[in-house]
């Protein structure tokens, strides 16, 4: 990957090894602060399966520089809908900034769909079932990507995005927030705050949400994995607020209760809101995508 800095030295790490955050901090012994003006990313794929980045430049010898994608999405094509799945953290950005690229469209949140109406854009990206995700885009997605983090670090980037919003919590209020998002990096002490109160819980759905999509909507409870009923699920989703204690497996499967069948969310089973299924058509590893190495072929397997 390149990067054009408004200095010029040219960083010796991947770029997507750079933060999000309006400005990139080196170690203090190097006393240099970048600020990233354009981004170019490598044409992926191999000669045979190349294909033309619809809205973003050549460059010459496998190089692009990215461009934004067409905002105005025609509502009279019949376009294969894609749901980026992913743990909240700004991995979620990777895939579908270069499915952008690649088709010329843009992605749209779980959350925009539900609040601001149905639009026939071709990504959908979202953190359902997750407490801070929302099934809001119906019925119109025909397969699942599932974006998979390091898990350390979505949990530093999940803070992040949470302290950039304000810790909002409702659609109002995160919309407002937006021109806050990665523009500054919030202080220790708010993250070790919310990192004694949270990180332990959060660590559990973070396995439950991947549990959830690999086996393509099963109802588990998150913090024991067992098989849940769909009552158990429903507080779950609807009282997500409420302690691990509220919520406890012991509270709705009592001892001499016959064992629980296995039960689908209805988005993924009875009402088969996904077409092709819930189970994931490609699984994506952000941290492979950030490598050298592996980044080309990963890409490929967003393509």
């Amino acid at each position: 990957f390149l990067l054009n800095f408004t200095s010029p030295i040219i960083s010796t790490q991947p770029l997507l090894y750079q933060t999000l955050r309006g400005k990139t901090h080196f170690p203090p012994s190097t006393s240099k602060t970048y600020i990233a003006n354009q981004i170019y990313i490598p044409h992926s794929l191999d000669v045979d399966s190349a294909r033309r980045l619809s809205n973003s430049i050549n460059l010459g010898g496998g190089l692009c520089q990215w461009m934004p994608p067409t905002y105005d999405v025609p509502e009279d094509v019949d376009f294969q809908k894609t749901f980026i799945a992913g743990f909240p953290s700004g991995d979620k950005r990777w895939a579908y900034l270069q499915m952008e690229a690649l088709a010329g469209f843009p992605a749209k949140d779980e959350w925009d769909f539900a609040y601001m109406g149905m639009t026939n854009h071709p990504f959908i990206k979202g953190n359902y079932p997750h407490h801070e995700g929302i099934w809001g885009w119906g019925d119109v997605a025909d397969q699942t990507v599932l974006m998979v983090p390091h898990i350390r670090r979505s949990m530093l980037e999940y803070h992040d995005i949470v302290w950039d919003l304000g810790y909002s919590e409702t659609w109002e209020d995160s919309t407002a927030r937006k021109p806050f998002l990665y523009q500054e990096k919030p202080g220790y002490d708010d993250y070790y705050e919310w990192r004694d109160r949270r990180v332990l819980d959060e660590i559990r759905w973070y396995g439950w949400y991947i549990d959830y999509w690999m086996e393509g909507g099963l109802l588990r409870d998150v913090f024991t994995h067992k098989l849940i009923t769909k009552d158990h699920w429903d507080d779950l989703m609807l009282k997500f607020s409420y302690t691990r204690e509220e919520l406890d497996y012991n509270l709705y499967v009592k001892e001499g209760d016959a064992p629980i069948e296995p039960t689908y969310d209805p988005h993924c089973g009875s009402l088969h809101l996904i077409s092709n299924g819930c189970e994931p058509v490609a699984v994506i590893s952000a941290d492979k995508l950030r490598e050298y190495d592996d980044g080309p072929a990963e890409t490929a397997a967003i393509a």
